[in-house]
């Protein structure tokens, strides 16, 4: 579930860094927490499901 929200997130942020720059930063900000609850996870253990 993770890894989905993540690709979908970085494929908006694509989208939004090259196609639409209407709400790109929105993106990146979502993309920038994706990140960090992904590692999060990996260093505390968790699975990334």
């Amino acid at each position: 579930m993770l890894w989905t929200i993540a690709v979908i997130l970085f494929i908006l942020w694509i989208l939004g860094f090259f196609v639409v720059h209407v709400g790109g930063g929105l993106i990146h900000i979502l993309l920038v927490i994706a990140v960090i609850v992904i590692i999060y996870r990996l260093v505390t253990g968790r699975p990334v499901v």
